[in-house]
């Protein structure tokens, strides 16, 4: 079990409080009044990032409100042609049915910005930093303990320019620097060997993206110019992001899918 899950485990342990539903329905009951003392005591600064919280909050319960409600709704349907001749007290009203206000168009959109998104491994083991670095000597008397070196594989551009030892905080071996990555096309089930542009995020820490570290289920882009994908509009397509399914510091290499 991961270590910041210490109350889920001591509730799987030892279970909780007879009472707890009870007092969680209390405390829910508390929380609006407590956050409208709050609301009238706070000024300044503060309560102008309180409101802009609040504000956000109740937008999001707006639309959640409108979700629920949807199903219910009227308004004119224009869609609907009668058939036969219709009496004149009926010509001039409209024909009211239950329908959804988002239209499908929209709705569609939606999904594919949600699925747009979406990854192979959804979930990934966070990495705590005592796995992650390896704690190192340094001074004259090796005395400090300020240096870190890095684990596991990372990925360092060509453009990079080492500091010098002295000054240099997190070292990156370079036994464990890698470049290329096996990336297999879902929809061709080919795999190819391409060269890495970025650590775009590591699920783990954004320190760990910012070092280019390489852990499963972290985030990357890879040069695609060569498999010839192109766009609808007709340009080619350079980079595309790919996430890794192993472990690179265990298997020696880097498998991924785009």
């Amino acid at each position: 079990m991961p270590q910041h899950e210490h109350m889920e485990r001591h509730k799987k342990r030892h279970g909780v409080r007879m009472d707890k539903m009870e007092r969680d329905r209390k405390r829910e009951a508390r929380k609006a009044h407590k956050i409208s003392e709050f609301a009238q005591k706070s000024f300044g600064l503060r309560a102008k990032l309180f409101n802009q919280k609040r504000f956000k909050e109740k937008a999001a319960m707006r639309k959640t409100l409108a979700l629920h409600k949807e199903g219910s709704n009227k308004h004119a349907n224009d869609d609907k042609v009668t058939d036969g001749a219709v009496p004149a007290y009926l010509l001039d009203r409209e024909n009211v049915t239950r329908a959804k206000i988002l239209s499908n168009t929209v709705k569609q959109k939606r999904k594919e910005k949600a699925g747009k998104w979406t990854v192979p491994i959804p979930k990934v083991k966070p990495i705590a930093d005592d796995e992650m670095f390896k704690q190192m000597a340094s001074g004259k008397r090796q005395k400090k303990n300020w240096k870190r070196m890095i684990t596991k594989v990372t990925f360092v551009g060509d453009a990079y320019t080492r500091k010098a030892p002295k000054f240099e905080r997190f070292i990156r071996p370079t036994g464990l620097r890698y470049k290329k990555a096996h990336i297999t096309h879902p929809e061709l089930k080919t795999t190819f060997c391409l060269d890495i542009l970025g650590v775009k995020k590591n699920p783990s820490s954004t320190l760990y993206t910012n070092l280019g570290v390489i852990t499963k289920g972290t985030i990357i882009e890879v040069n695609v110019s060569e498999l010839g994908l192109v766009t609808q509009s007709g340009k080619v397509v350079w980079g595309k992001y790919a996430q890794i399914t192993n472990n690179p510091e265990l298997d020696g290499c880097i498998n991924g899918v785009l």
